[in-house]
């Protein structure tokens, strides 16, 4: 994607968003600032600081009691943030002090070490450098290169090795693999440890064992009682702070010796190292991706820079808004950190990926836009948009319930703000769901809902205005609401179904002569005559509009 690659500014927002769960806290004050990050400090009492413009100080060993005077001191430096070993106790003291001197103070996870939070910090900011440079490493390997972090390790222990993360997916694997056995190398040609496997290791507590100890976990292959494991595993939990990302297993001969139990250990904080950089990269990757989709979407000065930047310069797009069908779900967190709408959005843009490969997808304002690169004639790319969403909605079934607005084809950067606010328009009644015919349905193109979405506005302007129910439907309402008589309920069932009583009863669970009965008590009560079609449709705009279901 042209353009994607370019780095945000390292700003300490950045930087929380990047090592926040695993590393960083925020403990007090407010991580925004103007400008990027001047560098990272380490606080030395018996050394006069040097601090550059912007400084993020690194408070190692200091007591609690001296955190508030070294706030104010940082401060007055122009530092733009100080960490701390967490946990911290905010005192008023401190408290004040974070306020007068304007900075974000932040606390180093327990478990996490300050070797780790440099390293990764000072990656992390060299990537704002400008001019050639040599490639970023960690550790003497190249940043993020998990494949060569595993052969490093393999060459260290003399051993076949495996990164995984707690999914127990392949994540890099070094070479020799075929020194090892048949489950090793079914491992590594499927990247994925076989369910029959991970299930055993499982039931035998290894998991549980090898994410509570900090030392190498020794799986003798006569306890998994099968013939194509034939060499022992040594595995180690990868970390960072208090959380488990992953874990290296070896398949090696012999005992473990300290020697080895200490070099595991030491690959194990490299690799947390390079597995971060990894997700920060993805991280940083979705962030730009996303202010890039945003910039086109808003159609303003940027959208055509962010357009070719995106790779869509040129070619018509058709906008696709994703949201999920039920609100209350929209920010449920899964164990990485991901909400369900995030999930959706990253399924999308793989379902995309495989037919439309430039489509660029990001999560903007609560809803989950896609830029679809679809060329053709009149409304045969919106279609090809429909189809897709629809097989995607498929896809996902009732694991993940979501909704789908397609909006228009847009030729040209000006028009794709029309085929957003048509894509949403769409999607607003398919989330809202009590029109006739749209709580069973998944895709809308604006045309098929157009008059639901109509109705919707008019539902908008008339709470901007405060406008209640009048006539009939009034009388209707108060009826109801003093006798508890459901009336306005078998009016609104009778509209739904023009006037057949048999499908207004089953759609109420009741006998059609209940139903017959009602309707003749409802016309006593209110006045309205079921006869009239102009007060008939009267009726059904004010219960659409000012009484909604």
């Amino acid at each position: 994607m042209p353009g994607v690659s370019q780095r945000p500014r390292a700003s300490l927002g950045r930087v929380l968003d990047d090592l926040g769960d695993s590393l960083l806290e925020l403990l007090a004050g407010d991580p925004a600032h103007e400008g990027e990050i001047g560098g990272v400090v380490i606080h030395d009492p018996d050394d006069e600081p040097v601090h550059p413009a912007g400084a993020l100080v690194l408070a190692v060993g200091v007591p609690a009691g001296e955190l508030p005077g070294l706030v104010r001191e940082v401060g007055r430096r122009g530092a733009v943030g100080l960490v701390v070993r967490a946990p911290v106790v905010l005192t008023a003291d401190l408290s004040a002090a974070v306020e007068d001197a304007r900075i974000a103070l932040l606390g180093l996870r327990r478990g996490a070490t300050w070797a780790q939070l440099t390293a990764l910090l000072r990656s992390l900011l060299a990537e704002g450098d400008i001019g050639p440079a040599e490639a970023e490493t960690l550790g003497g390997l190249p940043s993020g290169d998990l494949f060569a972090v595993a052969n490093a390790i393999g060459a260290l222990l003399d051993a076949p090795v495996t990164i995984e993360d707690r999914s127990s997916r392949v994540l890099a694997f070094s070479g020799r693999q075929d020194e090892a056995d048949a489950s090793r190398v079914e491992t590594v040609i499927g990247r994925q440890v076989p369910e029959r496997y991970a299930r055993l290791l499982t039931e035998l507590g290894v998991f549980r064992e090898l994410y509570r100890e900090h030392r190498p976990v020794v799986v003798d292959p006569a306890r998994l009682d099968e013939d194509r494991i034939s060499k022992q595993r040594v595995a180690i939990a990868v970390r960072a702070g208090d959380e488990v990302l992953g874990s290296i297993w070896a398949a090696m001969d012999g005992e473990v010796t300290p020697e080895r139990s200490a070099a595991m250990r030491d690959a194990a904080s490299l690799v947390a190292l390079h597995m971060l950089r990894v997700r920060a990269g993805a991280d940083v990757q979705r962030r730009l991706r996303t202010d890039l989709v945003s910039s086109v979407l808003e159609g303003g000065a940027g959208a055509r820079d962010a357009l070719g930047r995106l790779g869509l310069a040129g070619r018509p797009v058709v906008v696709l808004a994703l949201a999920l069908r039920h609100e209350s779900v929209d920010h449920e967190p899964d164990p990485g950190g991901a909400s369900s709408l995030e999930r959706a959005a990253d399924a999308l843009a793989v379902h995309l990926s495989a037919a439309v490969p430039a489509s660029a997808v990001a999560v903007v304002g609560g809803v989950a836009y896609a830029l679809v690169p679809l060329p053709g004639d009149g409304a045969e790319p919106e279609e090809r948009a429909a189809r897709l969403a629809r097989e995607f909605c498929e896809r996902l079934g009732a694991r993940l319930p979501v909704v789908v607005g397609v909006g228009g084809v847009a030729p040209d950067v000006s028009a794709i703000v029309a085929s957003r606010e048509a894509a949403n328009r769409a999607l607003r009644v398919l989330r809202d769901g009590v029109a006739p015919g749209t709580a069973s349905r998944s895709v809308a193109r604006l045309a098929d809902v157009y008059t639901q979405s109509l109705l919707l506005e008019l539902r908008d302007l008339a709470a901007a205005r405060g406008e209640r129910p009048v006539g009939p439907i009034a009388r209707l309402l108060d009826y109801d609401e003093r006798n508890d008589s459901g009336l306005a309920e078998t009016l609104d069932a009778w509209l739904d179904a023009n006037g057949d009583v048999r499908t207004a009863a089953a759609a109420l669970f009741i006998h059609p002569n209940t139903l017959r009965y009602r309707l003749r008590r409802l016309e006593q009560v209110s006045g309205l005559e079921l006869s009239d079609p102009e007060q008939r449709f009267a009726a059904m705009l004010q219960l659409r509009i000012l009484a909604p279901r």
